[in-house]
């Protein structure tokens, strides 16, 4: 079978989050599928490469860069690159131009398909107006909770506005779950297609486990962050010693804006600072559950890597997670904060139910390939340009 030949700029690639992750396996994919694909990404040196069928054309950020989080940053003169991108997506012959999001490598991405007259494909990752709104509402704390809470409300409103006006502009939008695939076509009135995440049960797996503590360890991965809910944890330790758990700890895998917050209220949890690679696999192995206390993820990569490492998981029933978890069988969706820490505190006084989630939980995970996921993401670029009537301008026959 062909496939259209993509041109992919990300607006984070190197960097510890869920949109570079997958950025990077589906360079990966395309290499590993001897898949012709463009690259675009920001990184410390401006440099362009081969890797087999994948072009790796890096784009250094300038002086000007604004850091939006730990190691992500925003150049708002990215655009002096265009002619040189423009070229290279020429050269390329993409057929198809395919941006994460408003960064500034998304409005690279957006002014070369526009340029060239290509398909855009835009994908949702990140509800930064959630993002705005927590984030906002957690710095004016000081002024009580009616005025933070009305000025993050408004923050959120204002972001969802402009995400609004720039997702306008794709020729197909994609979403990673199906609420988010109905609110994204009812925002912007374009098509979107459902880009779920796939997890590699070979770096993550039960099999690295090397316990020796009898006590259970509750984990948690991501960015210490205020859309993320990671005060939560605090609360979470303290309700469940006072429900009469003792034999438990926390590991807290991250850093961002909260950590000194969460170490000075959770003096006994252990921080680990960011983990990668298959440090990062034989830390979820050693693990026994996993909380996910974030309303604001799309996703949630880290759910997926605990599960194939062979852990139940608890997560909100707000966003995307609670679509990976089958209740009672994988793990819990909780309801609210109560129904949260009830979750935990039942896995921790049932070691045959704690057991039995552990094996489902694999089972479930061994289901998700990142193949799959970026197949179904090529032929939603067919169908895009089967709905434009554009020619492919290169077939290529897979291996």
């Amino acid at each position: 079978m062909s496939y259209p030949r993509a041109a992919f700029l990300p607006d984070t690639f190197h960097e510890v989050n869920g949109v570079a992750h997958t950025s990077r396996q589906f360079e990966a994919f395309a290499l590993r599928e001897r898949i012709p694909f463009l690259s675009v990404h920001p990184g410390n040196v401006t440099e362009k490469f081969e890797n087999g069928t994948v072009t790796v054309l890096q784009l250094k950020r300038g002086p000007a860069k604004v850091g939006l989080d730990a190691h992500l940053d925003y150049d708002p003169f990215l655009l002096r690159y265009a002619r040189k991108v423009q070229a290279e997506v020429e050269r390329f012959g993409a057929d198809v131009v395919h941006i994460t999001g408003p960064g500034d490598m998304g409005t690279l991405g957006w002014y070369i398909a526009r340029k060239l007259k290509l398909p855009l494909i835009i994908s949702w990752h990140t509800s930064l107006h959630e993002y705005a709104g927590r984030r906002l509402e957690q710095a004016l704390s000081f002024a009580g909770p009616r005025l933070s809470r009305r000025a993050g409300k408004y923050a959120e409103k204002l972001g969802l506005g402009i995400l609004a006006w720039f997702y306008r502009k794709a020729d197909v939008a994609l979403a990673p779950n199906r609420e988010l695939v109905a609110f994204v076509g009812e925002l912007t009135g374009r098509p979107v297609a459902l880009m779920k995440r796939g997890v590699d049960t070979g770096l993550f797996s039960p099999r690295r486990r090397s316990r020796l503590t009898d006590k259970t360890r509750i984990g948690y991965v991501g960015r210490l962050t205020a859309e993320k809910n990671v005060r939560f944890l605090a609360e979470l330790q303290q309700a469940l010693t006072l429900l009469g758990r003792s034999n438990f700890e926390f590991i807290i895998v991250g850093e961002g804006r909260e950590e000194e917050w969460l170490r000075k209220n959770m003096p006994h949890a252990v921080f680990t600072g960011v983990l990668r690679g298959e440090r990062l696999a034989e830390l979820y192995a050693n693990l026994d559950l996993f909380v996910f206390p974030s309303r604001t993820d799309t996703f949630g990569n880290v759910v997926l890597e605990a599960m194939a490492s062979g852990l139940p998981v608890i997560v909100t029933q707000d966003g995307g997670p609670k679509f990976l978890i089958e209740p009672g069988v994988t793990g819990f969706v909780a309801e609210s904060d109560w129904a949260f820490i009830r979750a935990v505190n039942a896995l921790l006084t049932d070691p045959a139910l704690l057991q039995q989630m552990r094996v489902a939980a694999r089972e479930y995970a061994c289901a998700q390939s990142w193949d799959t996921v970026f197949y179904q993401v090529l032929r939603t670029y067919e169908g895009c340009l089967r709905e434009q009537g554009a020619p492919k301008r290169v077939a290529l026959k897979r291996a």
